[in-house]
């Protein structure tokens, strides 16, 4: 049985309820790791523009509790595009059987094209 670790789960806890019941439940069939949930003032604003389109407070990480969660399948492997693609399908579905919408940051239109982004952020899921 997966399990998070410490800091997974402390990154977590920042999070809106809905993203702390859709990920739990996603640990039980695909081990991932929480990265990122709420985030200050200083750590929105020292993200480089590539990592970020938005500075603080229109960030969905912004809010307390966090409406956004940075998560990736664990092992991380950052250019392993098809896994992680894998994944959000997998984040989403569990999501939506819960009644949660999720938006992805690999189809933030939710077209379900995944290449018409101008910005791309895999490990990123967020409340509609």
């Amino acid at each position: 049985m997966n399990k998070f670790s410490k800091n997974s789960a402390t990154r977590l806890a920042t999070c809106h309820p809905d993203l702390r019941r859709v990920f739990t439940k996603v640990l039980q069939v695909f081990d991932c790791s929480i990265l990122c949930g709420h985030r200050s003032e200083e750590e929105q604003n020292a993200l480089p523009d590539d990592k970020t389109q938005v500075k603080f407070p229109d960030s969905m990480h912004n809010s307390l509790p966090s409406k956004a969660v940075d998560v990736a399948p664990y092992p991380i492997d950052w250019d392993d595009r098809e896994r992680l693609s894998y994944f959000a399908g997998i984040v989403i579905g569990v999501g939506a059987s819960m009644g949660v919408a999720i938006r992805w940051g690999g189809d933030w239109d939710k077209d379900n094209e995944l290449n018409d982004n101008n910005f791309d952020d895999l490990v990123h899921f967020e409340l509609i």
